[in-house]
Parts: C-alpha cells; structure tokens; sequence
C-alpha cells in the first residue's frame, strides 16, 4: 500500500519587514491644541505630498496618545466615518479650534471687574455645554474600539482615586473599557477649575457595568508619550499579540513624535518672593492664570520628556525621538482659556513659527530645551519623519499582499489520487479555484496585524 503523504507544502516563511513601531503623542494644555493642530498640518501635508491627497495622518501611526485637549485631536484623526476613513483631516483641526474654542471658553466673565475670581469661587469657569454639545455631534456614538489605529487616553477617577488609560488594545478585550470617543473626550479635558467632571458608564452587555467619575487627563500625565510607549512594549511582552515580530528589547526601532502646546518663557513667569506670600486664591488665581494647575502640567509635561530623551539617546537611536515644544511663551500665549480672536490667531502664528524653529532636545543636565547641532528645523525633521512613515507603511501594504497571497499555501503535488475535487478559496483575490482531492497537512501563516 503506498503510503499517503502530503500533496501541499509550504515553501517560504513571512518575511521580516517592519522596522519601526510609531507612535505620536499630544499634550494637553486647552486652547494651545492650536499649536498641534498646525504642527500636524504641516506633517499630513508632507505625507500627502509623497503618497496623495487621501493620505491621513492616522494610516501611520500604530500608537497616537493625547491628553487633554491632545485627546481631542487624537479622536479627531483616529475616530472613523461612515466610510471608516478619519472624521477630520489634519487640515480641519485648526477651523474647528478657531471656530468651537470661543463658544467653549466665552470671556463674559472678563468684562465684569473680578468676575473671574468671582465665578471661580461658585463654581468651574465654564460650563462645558458646548464642548460636550460639539463632541457628541461629532463623535456621535462611536466607541474607542472602533478607532482607526491604536488610541491611548488618559483621564483620572477621582471616586477611585487613580488614572484611568483609555486603550483601543484594552477596549477590544474588555467591554468595560470601550467608552464612547465623545465621553473620554469630555473627561480628559475636564479640567478642575475651569471645567466640570464627567459621568458615565459602560456595560458588557452581560450585565457587569462599571461607572466612571473622571476629570482632566493632565492630572495623571499632561505629556502622555512615556504612556504610548510604555503600551506597545506591553502589547510586545503580551505572548498573545505578535506585534510586528519585533523582539521586547528592540526599542531603537520606536519612532516617536511628541507634540507639546506651549510652556512658558523662563525668566517670565513666576518667582518665590511673590509665590512665598500667596494663599489659596493665588495659587489658582494670579496674573490672569492658575499658577497650580500651570505648574503641575508643565511639571509632568517636562518630567515625561526628560525620560523620553534619556530613553532614545541612552539607546544611541535619539533620532527616532522628535520632540516639537514652545516654551518661549509668555502673558497670555500661554493660558489654556484666553479664547479671544486676536489670542488664537497669534497661537497660530506661533505654531508657523515653531514649524521655522530649530529642532531642539533636552540637556539632560540642566533640564532645558536646547537646540540640536546640525537639526534643521522642525519643518524638515518633519519632512525626513514622513518619508520614513511612507516607506514604513509600503513596506507593511506590500508584505501584507504578500502574506496574503500565501495565506493559500503554494501546493506540490506527489502521490495524489485524483478523484472528487474540492474547492478552495483564494483570500488574496477572492476566486474559486478547484484543486484534486488528496491527503494533505499544510500550515498557513498567521497574517500580521496592521493597525
């Protein structure tokens, strides 16, 4: 009796082929979400001009976080529409911010003498009624699962007491996770004093539910690049997710661009002979701000970057870092609620000229942000970061076909007893094809999971 052995065998193994994990990330800081907003602009339109019109910043990033207003932007590029294509363009967050911040943040207060300290005594300055108006008619029902590549919020419950990161990774396996887009947009811009907390709750659909009490993201990390990071390397170590084969240890092969909305210029802030006296008032009331909540933001926003730098130049790979930050603010430019006409257009202008400004990096030993020898500018770091998303992209397209075009494994023929065919279908191009019946073993690849 012959013996039956198999008619089909696989011949080639899934190629190698990504070479970077990419990951953007978005500070908070209010109406200074203008500064990414032009920044992102700039980088989309660098995109488009390598690979046309309909290219979307969110078709290049594995991982895009924000915090605050950054997780604003971040459901703007990454929410779905009908055609599972992103919401807004990088184009359309600068008129959205232009047109929707005035109506959020109104100056009514302002033209009553102390009318700030005033309302902020009775209550937050603003009721959030158009912000949470605007997220629900944009956002609709969508739900963080639904995302077009991996989404990382964070917000903080103050009923539990701990932060709370909304994850797409984590949605997917847990119901409880999944919010709506437009309820963590809402909780991570809840800023105390300014806006009010957000309450919701999500079920599993088998009768578990679990109730949110959250405010501002900022609280638990204003600057949320360390929190991007720190998921893919979890997604990595998790045995179940084959994140593009690359091994836990390959960190150089991160690529990260990190977005900040604007800090204040050093010599013209506050100083301790006047914040020695202060009172509780002062600290969140004084010069037209709220010295706090300004330096625990900008405290955590510095604090991540620091760690960030350390991590990519320890690592010798601190090219694949780019940190884009203003901190040459001052007066009002760096307030996160001035929503005045003549304020945002010169948050405007300053995002141009930070696109004109040198690329500049963190001097581990001093803490300040100091420019690079030879970077160019923002603008052309930019450039070089969207031509290496472009070929890291192709590169996935083109494996992607590839792997697909074995998912039917190439066939060999030996010893076969044609009789009765069958049929097996092509997942490449979606044809019938009929092969002779035979004994065979064969063993398709996994396809890799492009997010």
């Amino acid at each position: 009796m012959m013996e039956e052995v198999p008619c089909f065998r696989q011949t080639d193994q899934p190629p190698e082929f990504s070479r970077y994990i990419t990951v953007l990330s978005i500070d908070g800081g209010g109406i200074k979400g203008i500064l990414p907003a032009v920044i992102l602009d700039f980088l989309e339109s660098q995109l488009q001009e390598v690979d046309g019109e309909q290219a979307r910043i969110a078709d290049y990033f594995d991982v895009i976080a924000g915090t605050s207003t950054g997780g604003l932007v971040t459901a703007m590029l990454t929410a779905p529409n009908q055609s599972n294509r992103p919401l807004y363009s990088g184009k359309g967050i600068k008129p959205f911010y232009l047109e929707n911040c005035p109506k959020i943040f109104p100056q009514t207060h302002s033209v009553i003498p102390y009318g700030r300290l005033v309302k902020s005594l009775l209550g937050p300055l603003y009721d959030g009624k158009h912000l949470h108006s605007v997220l629900k008619d944009e956002l609709q029902s969508i739900k963080l699962s639904q995302a077009i590549t991996d989404v990382i919020i964070p917000a903080f419950d103050i009923k539990r007491m701990q932060p709370v990161i909304f994850s797409t990774y984590e949605a997917k396996r847990n119901p409880l996770l999944d919010a709506n887009f437009a309820d963590i947009c809402i909780s991570t811009s809840a800023a105390p004093t300014f806006l009010p907390g957000h309450e919701f709750a999500t079920t599993d659909g088998q009768g578990k539910s679990r109730e949110y009490n959250l405010i501002d993201g900022g609280v638990a990390a204003n600057n949320p690049t360390l929190i991007a990071i720190t998921e893919v390397i979890r997604q990595m170590f998790d045995s179940s997710v084959d994140y593009f084969r690359m091994k836990p240890v390959d960190y150089p092969r991160l690529l990260t661009i990190s977005i900040g909305t604007g800090a204040a210029r050093v010599d013209e802030k506050f100083d301790i002979k006047r914040a020695s006296k202060w009172g509780i008032l002062d600290w969140l009331l004084e010069g037209g701000t709220t010295p706090l909540i300004e330096i625990f933001s900008q405290a955590s926003a510095d604090m991540v970057d620091i760690h960030t730098s350390l991590l990519f130049q320890a690592l010798q790979s601190q090219d694949n870092y780019l940190r884009i930050q203003d901190d040459e603010l001052t007066g009002i430019e760096n307030s996160v609620d001035i929503a005045t006409k003549e304020n945002l257009e010169r948050l405007v202008a300053i995002g141009e000229r930070l696109l004109k400004g040198p690329v500049s990096r963190v001097d581990l030993l001093s803490g300040l942000t100091e420019p690079v020898n030879n970077g160019g500018t923002n603008a052309q770091a930019l450039k070089r970061f969207a031509h290496i998303l472009s070929s890291e992209r192709k590169l996935r397209l083109g494996s992607k076909r590839s792997e697909m075009r074995s998912a039917v494994p190439q066939m060999r023929m030996r010893h076969a007893k044609f009789g009765k065919s069958f049929k097996i279908t092509n997942t490449h191009t979606n044809t019938l094809r009929s092969y002779p019946m035979c004994s065979f073993k064969a063993t398709t690849p996994r396809l890799q999971v492009l997010l």
